[in-house]
């Protein structure tokens, strides 16, 4: 157990996980400057971007070890990395439902969803792409969301659920559908991840 957490950076995983709740808080509503390219541009927040980080390190860590050999390990350590996302995404998006149930500021409803949809995503990446390219394409997916999804009027599109205000309940829905729709299919992945060969 111990050096399953070393290897999968799991301090390195928490220590981020808390500074981007804390940052987020202290940011607020802090918002970037994005040209949309389709539409027209809607409010997007630091707390849509800066829940990508965790989801990077979980990447990161899962994608230190070595395939081969850990297919082959007595323990089965797909179901372990599996179980520290879902853990890390259900952090998030138990923090959202109880944030919106509670009525509570919606920067933390926003923060928690985020963080449980990027950690979603990372899980239905990872298995296609591998560390390097599920990274890559994980942090392009924001960018492409405040580019492309907003319609005429500046609301988001219904499958941009980053840009989603903190009330919007088709959002959390799409979040809470995409988690365990990540894990299962984190687990039952079979065959190897595509490679850039020199990486």
């Amino acid at each position: 157990m111990i050096w399953w957490c070393k290897a999968r950076a799991v301090p390195a995983l928490l220590a981020t996980l808390a500074a981007t709740i804390v940052l987020g808080l202290l940011i607020g509503d802090v918002r970037l400057p994005v040209p949309a390219l389709t539409g027209a541009s809607g409010v997007f927040l630091i707390g849509h971007l800066i829940t990508l980080a965790p989801a990077i390190v979980l990447l990161y860590g899962t994608g230190r070890g070595d395939l081969a050999t850990e297919t082959v390990a007595s323990r089965s350590l797909r179901v372990w990395d599996t179980a520290l996302a879902g853990a890390v995404g259900l952090l998030g998006l138990s923090t959202a439902v109880v944030s919106r149930l509670a009525g509570s500021d919606g920067l933390t409803t926003v923060l928690g969803r985020n963080l449980a949809g990027y950690t979603a995503l990372a899980l239905l990446l990872m298995p296609i792409l591998g560390r390097h390219l599920s990274t890559s394409a994980l942090a392009c997916i924001p960018l492409i969301c405040a580019a492309t999804g907003w319609v005429r009027n500046g609301q988001p599109e219904q499958w941009a659920w980053i840009l989603h205000p903190a009330d919007s309940v088709p959002a959390l829905l799409l979040v809470a559908a995409l988690l365990p729709a990540g894990m299962a299919f984190a687990l039952t992945w079979c065959r190897p991840p595509l490679t850039i060969r020199g990486l």
